[in-house]
């Protein structure tokens, strides 16, 4: 097999999101196949570009109509493609950086805010009701307090136990070692792992909420799709911060014991 493609594929986040994990993560090997060689494409410059497809098609959802809906759709899955890309050639020139990762992470989340903002908004231009910018409302905001309570359980955590960041990136890199799935593995095990990776739809994450968007607005159902945002991210939002709390008093009684 082609040395080329092995190495990329090695890149590619062993535990990542659903739709990321068989789709977009794949498809971003293969453009990077193609362009991994060119010196001046960075990884902040390919995230850049994501971020600017993101707004993009931000656009065309605000000016909404069937064509611009499918257009939109098109560049969210190539800005996710895009995003998979930046993280593959870094890890692939080993040109890592901590700056890189936090433009990375940043931009994903503003662009998530912006396309359910712009879903929010065109299907109030739809339905003439303030219902879909409720839902939207609701939808970002607690998809913010996901992300926002995991990194104030990290902070906690931390001042608890100075070893906890150390210990958590040990374990979370153990959990990554094991390939079972791959180029080099055969179409059995290739399908017990994606049949596995399904279950990952449940979460609800970006992987998922990408897709789901993506589908929103080809069939063009934006309302029933921010129904689904908002219940999901209200139930993450609640279920995330309430298990961050129980996390950090389990942990602390742990410590007392010793």
């Amino acid at each position: 097999m082609n040395d080329r493609f092995v190495r990329l594929w090695d890149t590619k986040n062993k535990d990542d999101e659903w739709w990321s994990s068989f789709v977009t993560a794949p498809l971003a090997i293969v453009f990077n196949y193609i362009v991994v060689d060119i010196k001046w494409l960075t990884p902040n410059l390919i995230t850049l570009a994501s971020f600017i497809m993101a707004l993009i098609s931000a656009i065309f959802i605000v000016v909404g109509g069937s064509k611009n809906f499918l257009i939109a759709a098109i560049l969210i899955n190539l800005s996710h493609i895009f995003d998979c890309m930046d993280g593959q050639i870094a890890r692939y020139r080993h040109t890592s950086t901590a700056s890189g990762s936090y433009f990375d992470r940043t931009t994903d989340h503003i662009q998530i805010t912006i396309w359910f903002g712009a879903v929010g908004y065109a299907g109030f231009l739809q339905s003439n009701e303030i219902l879909s910018l409720i839902l939207a409302f609701i939808g970002v905001a607690f998809y913010s307090l996901r992300g926002y309570v995991k990194y104030v359980a990290i902070h906690v955590e931390m001042s608890l136990d100075r070893g906890y960041l150390e210990k958590t990136k040990l374990a979370a890199q153990k959990d990554q070692m094991a390939e079972i799935a791959g180029p080099s593995f055969g179409f059995l095990p290739n399908a017990r792992w994606f049949l596995a990776e399904q279950r990952k739809i449940l979460l609800f994450n970006e992987g998922v909420l990408i897709f789901m968007l993506s589908i929103a607005l080809v069939l063009d159902q934006l309302i029933s799709m921010l129904w689904v945002f908002a219940a999901s991210q209200l139930f993450y939002g609640l279920f995330r911060s309430w298990q961050g709390g129980r996390n950090i008093d389990l942990n602390q009684q742990l410590l007392i014991s010793k």
